[in-house]
């Protein structure tokens, strides 16, 4: 058998691993039995709903500053969480990308005790030691996205997979491609010196190799619309042929789709990353190069509140045996095409 059959069969095993978390997440939701210090197992027996209103909590929100349209969903999920629960107060910090301002938030939560902590870091290494100092304290933190550099400075870590980013978009690419053994793909990453960038990177091109493809030319821009137009003018420049292309981000995708649009091309697709509205409007108008995009959930920080709320009042997810809430928690990197489009743009950010 060829790896490019064989390729479904690994994408389905590899998605529904990521399923498994994420749908537990979801389903948490679901029970009101209380976390219990004996050493019995199982236990979870969903006998009430756990959105029936609870013990009062007050979380501690701080994020980056909204300077793109991931962030500002990020925050506005967030807040929204807030407005599902009357048992829930909100305490949103204004968004900063200075670190110093973003430790001294999380202290003056800390100062004001508030009952959990819901942390989406600007730089997990340099939050990490306020983050260990809540949890001293006593107040559990929900660590979102960017992790802390200490298993100890987080009673639980909402992730996005960037990997299964990478995996997604280049199996999706082989499905496409995979009897064209010729065909150039290229890449637009992000910022190439992050970790999430590396991984996203590293990931599409295994998937690629599974069909015996390969980045022939590849760019980094800087999740703006601004470098995304600029990156995307040289690759289209540096390559006169081209059959598919990954962009990292929508958001820097606006600017990647105006540079072909200026320079005239359309013989290839173009794959997405992020999920925003705007790149899922394209694919549904049909007309576009934008054939698909995969999710990163902008959705990440509302499951953190609603992980702390869970952890605050006692409570377990409701659809896993063992009792209480997990403490890693990575989402699904699904891949949206016109077919399932529907599915999603309710909830996708606008960039």
């Amino acid at each position: 058998m060829s790896a490019a059959r064989q390729r479904p069969f690994r994408r389905m095993t590899y998605t529904a691993v990521a399923l498994m978390s994420a749908g537990a997440l979801v389903a948490g939701c679901t029970s009101n039995e209380p976390e219990s210090s004996g050493d019995g197992g199982g236990g979870n027996a969903a006998a009430s709903d756990n959105d029936e209103e609870g013990d009062n909590v007050v979380i501690g929100f701080s994020a980056p500053a909204a300077d793109h349209g991931w962030m500002a969903g990020i925050t506005e999920a967030a807040r929204a969480v807030d407005d599902e629960y009357d048992d829930v107060e909100l305490r949103v910090a204004e968004g900063t990308n200075d670190v110093g301002t973003q430790i001294s938030q999380v202290e003056t939560f800390i100062n004001d005790g508030v009952d959990a902590i819901v942390l989406l870091p600007f730089d997990g290494d340099a939050l990490t030691q306020v983050a260990l100092q809540a949890m001293e304290a006593g107040i559990p933190v929900i660590n979102v996205d960017r992790e802390f550099n200490s298993p100890f400075a987080a009673r639980a870590t909402i992730l996005g997979d960037n990997y299964g980013m990478g995996v997604s978009a280049g199996t999706y690419i082989c499905e496409q491609l995979g009897d064209q053994p010729d065909a150039v793909v290229a890449e637009i990453a992000g910022i190439d010196s992050l970790p999430l960038t590396q991984d996203r990177s590293r990931g599409f091109a295994d998937a690629l190799g599974d069909c015996g493809l390969e980045v022939s030319n590849r760019v980094a821009a800087e999740f703006t619309v601004e470098s995304g137009e600029a990156e995307a003018a040289n690759l289209l420049q540096a390559a006169p042929q081209i059959d598919a292309i990954w962009n990292h981000d929508d958001d820097q995708g606006v600017g990647v789709l105006a540079a072909i649009e200026n320079a005239g091309r359309d013989e290839f697709f173009m794959v997405g990353g992020a999920g925003s509205a705007n790149a899922m409007r394209e694919i549904q108008s049909g007309d576009s190069v934008l054939q698909a995009t995969v999710i990163y959930p902008s959705t990440q920080a509302a499951d953190g509140v609603k992980l702390a709320r869970l952890i605050a009042q006692g409570k377990s997810l409701s659809d896993l045996a063992s009792q209480g809430v997990p403490r890693t928690t990575v989402l699904d990197a699904p891949v949206v095409t016109s077919d399932n489009v529907d599915d999603y743009i309710d909830a996708a950010f606008e960039s």
